[in-house]
């Protein structure tokens, strides 16, 4: 139980920020709240995209180690005493919504393996994602490695991911947008920086450095370089069955 409050401490730090006078995200306070967008906004800097954990820990296996809705519902809410987890303000609807997500985002509910057929998935990843994803020795290395992908995300996330590419956006995989002196704009993954200098991997997969002095600008972007696959790119079925290929990757040869 102490390591499921842990976890859940450190989920909630983010939303109760909301009583310590921060500003809520944009769409925040509406009859449905996005999870996924409230916890990209409030949670992902410190427990990853995908949850998994960056310096705060692994959320996806809270409902696997005995947790319930109502049981982080009220953690959330009350945060913990002795710790550095507040108690939050947000409103009910925005604490359920960011339930929902963590918990499709950690247990079988989100993956639906009645929807969608892997081979025409497998074909639309190679035809679509294959020149930025890995998976196995194969693919490109702009976007995650997606070997294992099955294993860390539901069903749910990943279509989320397809369809709104910039709402939680894989710490390591920040684009930047570099400004030379000669007006030369120059977009890549920000891999390194310093007071003097800034490393970059373009988009044709070049590491590459650049000296502060000889640009006119360095900006970090909230759009990620992949982009969103609407309906209008992606058709539902289409969706489902990429969906049913990536859930399928659990990193065996």
């Amino acid at each position: 139980m102490f390591r499921i409050m842990f976890a859940v401490t450190a989920a909630a730090c983010s939303v109760g920020l909301a009583a310590a006078g921060q500003t809520a995200p944009a769409g925040a306070g509406r009859a449905a709240p996005d999870g996924a967008a409230l916890y990209a906004a409030r949670c992902a800097d410190c427990h990853g995209a995908d949850a998994t954990g960056v310096r705060g820990p692994d959320l996806t296996r809270l409902w696997g180690a005995g947790a319930t809705d109502e049981r982080v519902f009220q953690l959330i809410r009350q945060g913990v005493a002795g710790s550095i987890m507040p108690a939050s303000t947000a409103p009910d609807s925005e604490i359920r919504a960011l339930v929902a997500y963590l918990k499709a985002l950690g247990t079988a509910d989100g993956r639906d393996p009645a929807r969608g057929s892997a081979a025409p998935g497998e074909a639309t990843f190679w035809r679509s994602c294959g020149g930025c994803h890995r998976v196995g020795p194969r693919g490109g290395r702009l976007g995650p490695d997606l070997t294992r992908i099955g294993v860390t995300q539901s069903a749910d996330a990943l279509r989320t991911a397809i369809r709104r590419a910039s709402a939680a956006i894989v710490p390591g995989y920040q684009s930047v947008t570099l400004v030379t002196t000669s007006g030369a704009k120059v977009r890549g993954l920000r891999k390194g920086e310093d007071a003097f200098s800034v490393q970059i991997l373009d988009t044709r997969e070049r590491l590459q450095g650049y000296l502060k002095a000889e640009l006119t600008s360095v900006t970090r972007d909230t759009q990620s370089l992949m982009p969103d696959y609407g309906p209008d790119r992606l058709s539902d079925a289409a969706l489902d069955d990429l969906v049913k290929y990536l859930s399928m990757l659990k990193g065996q040869k």
